[in-house]
């Protein structure tokens, strides 16, 4: 179990005071200016060796990002963008950091900012995150007023300013260059790679995108050294994550843990167990929803990292644990996301646009069981073709929910439509 000591985030329950002055005295902004002193290289450097990889869902290396920045600045100024449009269902772990704990993201921004050479940086917030927002340019306004942002930010010789700017309530944006293309004033579609951010981002300008929780916990990381976070969980998945727990649990919650906790030990300290006991466990989301649903056979066993979630065929993502007991309609759940999916597609893509709409359909008469035996592997045929097709990750979103769905809990889209055909309606089928 973490300890309250190891906890990067001090006040992610909004428990004590979220101003600058609450933030100090839980130990952020503190010898900021000595951290940008050690200079950009040893920052990069730092952070890599912390092992660090990305919190919104890829898990990317985030040193390695950083460094594919420019080395020297020349005629085209270079930008950090921080990805804070938390759209995954069943994610919500950004928005407790910017509503109750804002100044480790800001602190973060500046200390990022500088290790890759930007002066400026964008918060791009999800619209329907208000009070977030709000919360958030109080704590920018409180530290432009205090000197840690702008001019000679916090003493350190380095010029920096921090922009806070929404969205409109669309998923698409959560991937960068859609996120991009929406802070230049555009539709917000992905833009096709190469070439990458890092060499034609913001404005045509090197630009790196990083996720909230990325960013927020790097000036800790500098202040206690790369060895302390490679302490918390197994190689190559290091450091402490915020996890997200909902569902049929007593107590949803979100909560940071170390890295590579099981997942029984997770929902049993953190969430007073599953609802009715652990043997009325279903099925577990375990990285928001577009990633494959684990059976209760698997979960008894399941650590959360990315690797050993990755070795199931399933993945951490934004570490959204989303719990489903017995109760649960399988089919009806991922037909639900898979409408989700369908309606946030952009349509830029064929496999996407098209794919989306004809795996919803299907699915919903699999729901009812008006569906045929065969079209379950036609299912499962048509997500292979939209898995990998696109150009954004959005297509694989929708197919891998469905995947999980057929890898797993087939004999139940089976039963139904057996059920209908027979013309006996179960209760199950019933609801």
């Amino acid at each position: 179990m973490l300890q309250d000591s190891d906890r990067i985030f001090r006040n992610l329950y909004g428990q004590y005071d979220r101003s600058l002055a609450g933030a100090k005295a839980r130990g952020l902004w503190d010898g900021t200016a000595d951290l940008i002193k050690r200079g950009h290289d040893a920052i990069v450097d730092e952070i890599k060796d912390s092992g660090l990889r990305g919190r919104g869902g890829a898990g990317f290396p985030t040193g390695l990002k950083w460094s594919f920045m420019p080395k020297e600045v020349k005629d085209r100024p270079h930008y950090l963008v921080v990805n804070a449009d938390e759209s995954e269902p069943g994610t919500c772990k950004d928005r407790e950091i910017m509503r109750h704990d804002p100044h480790t993201l800001i602190e973060g921004c500046l200390v990022s900012s500088f290790a890759m050479r930007a002066n400026a940086c964008y918060i791009y917030i999800r619209g329907e995150y208000i009070r977030e927002r709000e919360a958030l340019q109080v704590a920018i306004d409180e530290c432009y007023d205090a000197g840690l942002l702008g001019k000679n930010a916090a003493g350190s010789g380095w010029d920096f300013d921090l922009y806070l700017t929404h969205g409109a309530g669309a998923y698409i944006c959560g991937e960068e260059t859609a996120l991009i293309e929406s802070l230049e004033g555009k539709k917000g579609m992905p833009r096709l790679k190469p070439p990458f951010p890092a060499g034609v981002g913001l404005y045509g300008c090197p630009t790196t995108v990083n996720n909230v929780e990325s960013i927020a916990v790097a000036p800790t990381i500098l202040r206690r050294g790369s060895d302390w976070f490679k302490s918390f969980g197994r190689e190559n998945n290091a450091g402490t994550k915020i996890f997200a727990i909902s569902g049929h649990v007593e107590r949803p919650c979100v909560v940071e843990e170390a890295m590579s906790i099981s997942l029984r030990e997770l929902i049993d300290r953190h969430c007073g167990g599953v609802r009715g006991g652990w043997d009325n466990l279903k099925a577990v989301i375990p990285g928001g929803s577009s990633v494959p649903c684990l059976p209760k056979s698997t979960c008894d066993e399941t650590i959360l990292d990315f690797d050993y979630l990755r070795e199931q065929r399933s993945g951490l993502g934004t570490a959204a644990v989303i719990v489903m007991d017995q109760s649960t309609d399988m089919v009806k759940a991922i037909w639900r996301l898979a409408k989700f999916y369908k309606h946030e597609s952009c349509g830029q893509c064929t496999p996407c646009r098209e794919g989306t709409g004809w795996m919803m359909r299907v699915l919903e008469r699999m729901v009812t069981g008006d569906a045929e035996i065969e079209e379950i592997d036609h299912l499962l045929d048509v997500t292979k073709q939209v898995e990998g097709h696109t150009i954004c990750a959005l297509g694989d979103a929708a197919a891998w929910p469905i995947q999980g769905l057929i890898r797993h809990f087939r004999d139940e889209i089976e039963d139904r439509i057996k059920v209908r055909k027979t013309g006996r309606v179960s209760a199950v089928a019933a609801e």
